[in-house]
């Protein structure tokens, strides 16, 4: 099962750092199951995302304290609600789309904010 469970968690990670800058994908989760599948199948790489500069304070904050530093939380925000905005205005026309927009938007806003905010201290 390594040997399936090691691509898949690769192309979880890809999804989770696109996430970074995709306002609809969602960065933690990928990034956690793409721990979950490299602890199943490679020591090597989930000790390399663990301790990724960018990428493993996502892990271990979420881990430990089910929290999302501030600042990650207000750029995924505000990305978020430029993009939305920008689709909504700009680039639909139907109105259904610019109703599943917003209520993605919405969706996804109530979520991050639902989580902790890990402040620096």
């Amino acid at each position: 099962m390594k040997y399936i469970y090691l691509p898949i968690g690769f192309l979880s990670l890809a999804l989770g750092v696109a996430g970074i800058f995709l306002p609809v994908l969602p960065t933690t989760p990928f990034l956690l199951l793409s721990a979950a599948l490299f602890f199943r199948s490679s020591p090597r790489a989930y000790q390399w995302l663990l301790n990724h500069k960018l990428l493993g304070p996502y892990i271990r904050d979420f881990r430990e304290s089910r929290a999302i530093p501030l600042r990650a939380k207000i750029l995924a925000l505000s990305l978020l609600w430029l993009t939305s905005l920008h689709c909504i205005f700009l680039m639909f026309d139907a109105l259904w789309l610019k109703a599943m927009m917003l209520a993605v938007a919405v969706g996804v806003t109530l979520y991050l904010c639902s989580l902790k905010t890990k402040r620096n201290d």
